[in-house]
């Protein structure tokens, strides 16, 4: 494990930008980028706009390493390149960004209020390539409907078993147990993923440390057990369909939580913006991000 990147995400002050978009939520994303489905005709002309996106937001000067710790990516995105660079070499050597690639193939259908992960058929050779590529972590979610006992220590049961996996090869495993913000009693369903999470945590052997990206808490600082835990290097939040403006109005009430968003970081940019507005509009958004990560 990259040791400098280790203390970037241990004490770094900034977030993470994730931009892992799958098959699945990728037409939401161009949609919202101004692209609609008419204009492409199948996966790989849709892989490809959306590579373009992503690629002009990471290319952006205002993406830097300054304000962005690391950045979650999408399998094809961590091979492909960006400026001629493979993604995370040029998202390390030029931005001075942490690399971390999504793992999970999907989420199950729903059973006992939860959606476990499908199983992973192709970790193993995904995480040979995340190492080839100087990948430092990695990216697994699960999502929580309701507060059901036991389907969340099945999700975390799921999480830590392969989470135990990466950290075997060396990489930083995220956990991301996704509480829905449409859960009926988030509260519940939030204070019963922390008390199954810290179980786990506490049986952990060795020196092996994870992160958690969970969704952000209805209940001020309910994440602090975790984000002190010896075993948690860090503790991020998602967005989950909040806005922008009210995902960093609930983040920065949560001390020592920093974001990991995905469609609030993107809130705004569009195809049809010449370079100087999309960098001022990232600008803007990285920078209510920044701030709200810092409490």
């Amino acid at each position: 494990m990259n040791e400098e990147q280790r203390k970037v995400m241990a004490s770094g002050q900034g977030f993470i930008a994730a931009l892992d978009q799958s098959g699945g939520s990728t037409p939401k994303a161009l949609k919202l980028y101004g692209i609609e489905q008419d204009a492409y005709d199948n996966d790989e002309q849709m892989f490809d706009l959306i590579h373009q996106m992503r690629e002009r937001l990471m290319s952006s000067p205002s993406f830097s390493g300054d304000k962005v710790l690391a950045t979650i990516l999408f399998e094809q995105t961590m091979d492909r390149s960006i400026n001629g660079e493979d993604t995370a070499a040029f998202l390390w050597k030029q931005k001075h960004i942490v690399p971390f690639v999504k793992v999970d193939q999907g989420l199950a259908d729903a059973e006992n209020g939860v959606q476990l992960m499908k199983p992973m058929t192709k970790l193993d050779s995904l995480l040979d390539r995340a190492v080839d590529k100087g990948i430092f972590g990695t990216k697994m979610r699960s999502f929580v409907k309701e507060p059901n006992d036991h389907g969340i220590n099945a999700i975390v049961d799921q999480q830590f078993e392969y989470g135990h996996k990466i950290a075997e090869r060396g990489l930083m495993p995220i956990l991301e147990p996704e509480v829905s913000i449409d859960c009926p009693d988030k509260p519940k369903a939030d204070a019963m993923l922390v008390a199954a999470l810290s179980t786990k945590l506490d049986e952990l052997g060795g020196d092996t440390q994870v992160m958690l990206k969970l969704t952000l808490p209805d209940e001020d600082d309910l994440y602090a057990p975790l984000i002190e835990h010896s075993r948690v290097l860090r503790v991020v939040a998602l967005s989950g369909g909040y806005s922008l403006a009210q995902s960093c109005e609930i983040l920065a009430r949560n001390h020592g939580l920093i974001a990991s968003f995905s469609r609030a970081l993107t809130e705004g940019l569009t195809a049809d913006q010449t370079d100087a507005e999309f960098d001022e509009k990232l600008k803007s958004n990285i920078d209510e991000i920044y701030a709200a990560s810092l409490t």
